[in-house]
């Protein structure tokens, strides 16, 4: 009689796949109040880097070195210290609150071969050999700033002579990050 009240859950299986979201998620996801460095309007500026939590990415404030993103050396400046903070670990609270990053640590940022399009940021591993999750937080936190002159897409490429590809940050991406296409769509300047 016993073995009546614990043979089954009451949820039936069946053969048709269903694809219900990601799973249920205890963690808040909410941007902890850490005491970040108030910016010196002559020499930082806050910057947005997005961040892994609960099956998305989640926008948190940093700060970084100012530009004015005019010149390809202030604009690498600039990619480099985003750069810098998505392959940083997550404060303590960050982490608590379900932040984290996917971005490897070993990862750079370079400047444009020469013939490649306006804006193009190479890195140091081919932008489809990433992880998802790392490709979209990077997609995401460039797009909109002034490495690419705030269109809302970044211009990626390897190290090597792979031909430089967009990527849009998008509402899907930022939703479902672990879904994001591993190629962009070819550029052109």
């Amino acid at each position: 009689m016993l073995l009546a009240g614990v043979a089954g859950c009451g949820i039936r299986g069946t053969s048709v796949p269903v694809d219900a979201g990601p799973a249920p998620s205890r963690v808040s996801c909410q941007v902890p109040q850490d005491p970040t460095p108030v910016p010196d309007s002559n020499t930082t500026v806050p910057a947005a880097v997005h961040l892994v939590c609960g099956a998305q990415l989640v926008p948190v404030q940093r700060v970084i070195p100012y530009t004015d993103g005019r010149t390809e050396e202030e604009r690498l400046l600039t990619a480099r210290a985003l750069l810098g903070e998505l392959r940083s670990r997550p404060s303590a609270t960050e982490t608590e609150a379900g932040f984290s990053t996917e971005v490897p640590g070993g990862l750079q940022v370079f400047p444009p071969h020469d013939g490649d399009p306006g804006r193009t940021l190479r890195l140091s591993r081919v932008p489809g050999e990433l992880p998802a999750l790392a490709l979209a937080q990077l997609v995401c936190t460039f797009a909109g700033t002034v490495v690419t002159g705030g269109e809302g897409s970044v211009v990626l490429a390897g190290p090597g002579r792979d031909r430089p590809e967009r990527f849009a940050c998008t509402e899907e991406i930022r939703s479902r990050p672990e879904e994001a296409p591993a190629d962009g769509v070819p550029a052109e300047d």
